[in-house]
């Protein structure tokens, strides 16, 4: 992907560049011929958008990927890193046990990128939000000296329930997943040693595939407590565990072949891509010892009283990190 700004005046090398097409020549390609759902009251072409809240609150999530930190092309389609874009925000609306309603998208650019490349990762943010009824309803797009950054923000809706948050756990639930976890941190190993396969844990690496109705499941079926597993399972249940007050104790989920396959081949113990391996976007939450799991759901462990901490077959984790962090790597 071009990222240097071409020449000024000549139009030979805009011409397929953002540079080429301008702002509102971009954002017109973006919103032309877009369906969206029945929420929007009115969608983009004017200074924002309205959205129906038939329930009188709106649950809100932002997440920011920036170009060699989330995603690299050498590694993923445009639309690939469109689709991540939005998943990783989707699923935090699921996690509050709401239901997305519609996203903006707010895209900071090098001039020099190429129209097609921009154009792919935002069909692949329509094409995720699709697969949950929703639409772009608006945004902004500015320049970027160098980087590529995507921001996008998802609304949701309750639907008349309470939400789920991560401060309802109480000792005697069970904690439970669903969901996968482990494959794009295996995709983010072979990656990083220069292979390509095998593809299906490098296309979970590239694209997650997040249970977005678990999570509104979840919250009916009486989750006391719900989270985002986005930086590490043992790291995202700690949360729960320091805003609850509590200890989680679970047990590590069973190795899945394909994972096994890949750690043999690489030295790495898959367990501990299981245990703090983000990016999956499955969702942890707790449940009351006699509510039956919603299908799809697996216990994995207890709560229980004391100093918050999250727990491995009772033990302190104590084979790396518990996820991933930004700024402490």
């Amino acid at each position: 992907m071009p990222i240097s700004s071409p020449p000024p005046g000549d139009r030979s090398e805009t011409s397929g560049t953002l540079a080429g097409i301008g702002e509102f020549g971009l954002i017109a390609r973006f919103t032309a011929s877009r369906k969206q759902s029945p929420e929007t009251l009115l969608g983009p072409g004017d200074d924002a958008a309205i959205i129906a809240a038939a329930d009188g609150r709106v649950v809100a999530s932002t997440d920011v990927l920036v170009e060699g930190v989330h995603f690299r092309f050498d590694w993923s389609k445009p639309v690939q890193i469109g689709r991540k874009a939005a998943a990783a925000n989707l699923a935090d609306v699921a996690a509050m046990g709401a239901v997305p309603t519609a996203l903006l998208v707010g895209l900071a650019s090098p001039p020099g990128t190429a129209v097609e490349t921009l154009e792919g990762i935002v069909d692949g943010i329509w094409e995720e939000a699709g697969t949950v009824g929703v639409g772009v309803v608006g945004g902004d797009v500015t320049s970027s000296p160098t980087t590529l950054m995507i921001s996008v923000t998802v609304l949701g809706s309750l639907e008349g329930r309470e939400a789920v948050t991560r401060s309802g756990a109480r000792p005697g639930d069970v904690v439970a997943l669903c969901g996968r976890v482990g494959w794009a941190a295996a995709g983010l190993a072979v990656l990083s040693r220069g292979f390509r396969s095998p593809i299906a844990v490098v296309g979970a690496q590239r694209v997650p595939e997040p249970p977005y109705a678990a999570g509104p499941q979840a919250a009916v079926a009486g989750a006391t407590s719900m989270i985002d597993v986005s930086d590490g399972m043992l790291a995202d249940l700690g949360h729960i565990a320091a805003a609850s007050g509590v200890v989680i104790d679970i047990r590590p989920p069973a190795v899945p072949q394909r994972l096994a396959d890949v750690g043999a081949a690489l030295g790495i113990n898959p367990v501990h891509w299981l245990l703090t391996g983000g990016e999956d976007h499955a969702l942890a939450a707790t449940f009351p010892a006699d509510v039956p799991l919603p299908d799809g759901w697996t216990a994995l462990g207890n709560v229980r009283a004391g100093e918050p901490a999250v727990l491995v077959n009772g033990r302190p984790y104590a084979e790396g990190a518990p996820g991933w962090d930004h700024f402490t790597r």
